[in-house]
């Protein structure tokens, strides 16, 4: 079908779920700057005015100082996002911390030694995808998503809009038509707010946000647009719902546009496919489709255990491809080292760069967006390489 709607949904930052993968993101981070080479496998619970945390790492430093410094980087991370609410407060809120040492037998299998070179920390498959929908490349309907939070996001932390919570969610429903993204038929926010704020000052609020954000093209009925369809959202955030780490992995990448491996991110050092390879597919992607070679492109890698050469790599242009896709696959398996260390180095991802992909989307950014040396998957510097290569067959 040329013509269809297609819908994706958006969570803030202070989604119960995003703020997991902050915490989850935040250790990772701290760990990361301790020592570059740090393991971290590490998930969060959170609930009313409770943390839970647990996991496995391995970390060159002083774990008791580490500890203590984990539990004031959580606090801060949730002050940040700003909850300072009866029900989840970042200084009254308690943390217990379960995380462990990392196994060794996932140890053995991963480590490089002088008999094998340095090998997946999972076995998996992973995926990446951009089409030519939006200038970021990525699919409009979570595109869009992520934007309208963001802003709604920017204008709370300013002050503009003080009578915002931190907990919100957005849903887009788009019309397409010759594969081609023309008009919003529904826009759903749900916001957290304080008590009495009047429901109708709050979605001439909305209105006006998604105005701005909505590309000025697009059709769409102001009726269209669904705020707080229950009729008030006070209690949010961990106090009205439990969240975990890894819980949003369709926010996280494509809005379901594209096919999703399984694993989820956030909480997970640069050794784990999970999220480096994720994070490779994309960025193979993105510049097969900014090199022109397609106006839409998924990429599948695989990976077991131990193993450092993937074990399969997967091109689909779904029939936009200039070139053949197996042609496209040669080309990117010679120019890219797409072992677990390849990507690392290729990518930097030995960086505390990870806190800013914990919402919004770790895909669709800006490079150094927030943090320097991050989103460095979002680049587009193996175009001209892509183009040398392909007109060489």
């Amino acid at each position: 079908m040329s013509n269809f709607l297609f819908t994706s949904e958006s969570v803030s930052e202070g989604h119960p779920d995003k703020v997991s993968d902050l915490i989850s993101d935040t250790i990772v981070d701290l760990m990361i700057s301790k020592d570059p080479y740090s393991r971290v496998a590490c998930e969060t619970l959170v609930t009313t005015n409770k943390v839970v945390i647990a996991g496995e790492y391995r970390c060159n430093v002083d774990m008791i100082a580490l500890f203590e410094e984990i539990q004031e980087r959580v606090r801060l991370a949730v002050k940040k996002i700003g909850y300072e609410q009866d029900g989840f407060h970042w200084k009254n809120m308690t943390i217990d911390n379960y995380l462990h040492s990392q196994s060794n037998d996932i140890a053995l299998g991963v480590d490089q030694n002088e008999n094998k070179d340095e090998g997946a920390g999972d076995q998996g498959l992973m995926f990446g995808y951009a089409v030519n929908e939006t200038e970021a490349l990525m699919p409009a309907p979570i595109y869009y998503s992520h934007l309208l939070l963001k802003e709604l996001g920017k204008l709370r932390h300013s002050g503009k809009a003080n009578f915002l919570g931190p907990d919100s969610k957005s849903q887009l429903s788009i019309q397409y038509e010759n594969f081609k993204p023309t008009s919003a038929k529904k826009i759903v926010v749900s916001t957290q707010h304080l008590e009495g704020y009047d429901q109708n000052d709050l979605k001439d609020f909305i209105i006006n946000l998604v105005k701005k954000v909505i590309p000025e093209d697009w059709s769409y009925k102001e009726d269209d647009i669904l705020v707080n369809p229950t009729g008030r959202f006070v209690v949010g955030g961990p106090d009205g719902d439990t969240g975990l780490t890894g819980r949003k992995i369709i926010v996280d990448t494509y809005g379901g546009s594209a096919q999703h491996g399984g694993g989820a991110f956030s909480g997970k050092d640069p050794t784990k496919v999970d999220r480096s390879a994720a994070y490779m597919t994309r960025y193979l992607a993105k510049n097969v489709v900014a090199a022109k070679l397609a106006s839409k492109c998924s990429i599948q890698i695989a990976y077991a255990i131990g193993v450092s050469k993937p074990l399969s790599l997967y091109v689909n242009t779904f029939g936009t491809g200039k070139v053949n896709d197996r042609v496209i696959e040669k080309c990117l398996n010679e120019v890219v080292d797409l072992t677990p260390k390849g990507i690392r180095n290729k990518l930097k991802l030995n960086n505390p760069i990870y806190v800013p992909t914990s919402s919004y989307g770790h895909f669709g950014r800006i490079p150094d967006e927030l943090v320097k040396g991050s989103f460095t998957w979002e680049k587009t510097d193996l175009v001209e390489t892509l183009v040398k290569e392909v007109s060489n067959r």
